[in-house]
């Protein structure tokens, strides 16, 4: 598996908002870690479903989002993955953001299984 490639794809399939397509890259039993909640664990996602419908939010808040400038990283020899970012977009009030982050992948068997997400909000 080229980990590389597909955080690139991965990539693409955000920037499209395509959530068929980036569910494709996810195993059934993967978490999600989004960057906010009041606590640690009320951002967590398990299971593919829940998982789509909490990346679902992300398009749905910021429906131009986008994530330029991205970088990859790679360790095979543990399967896992970090992308950097910076995330662009407006919200459904009309407020800009911009947002330097990162994610934390973790794969087996070619699909994710883990994606941990890290914001620097600049204001």
């Amino acid at each position: 598996m080229d980990i590389r490639s597909t955080l690139k794809e991965l990539c693409e399939a955000f920037n499209a908002h395509d959530l068929v397509r980036i569910m494709t890259f996810f195993s059934d039993d993967c978490v999600l870690e989004m960057p906010r909640g009041n606590n640690p664990g009320d951002s967590r996602f398990e299971g593919k479903q829940k998982v789509r419908e909490a990346l679902a939010t992300r398009f749905e808040g910021l429906p131009d989002v986008h994530y330029g400038n991205e970088e990859h990283f790679v360790d095979s020899d543990t399967e896992t993955g970090i992308s950097k970012w910076t995330l662009t977009g407006t919200t459904i009030n009309g407020a800009r953001k911009e947002v330097r982050g990162c994610d934390f992948y973790t794969f087996r068997d070619g699909k994710v299984v883990r994606k941990d997400s890290y914001w620097k909000i600049m204001e």
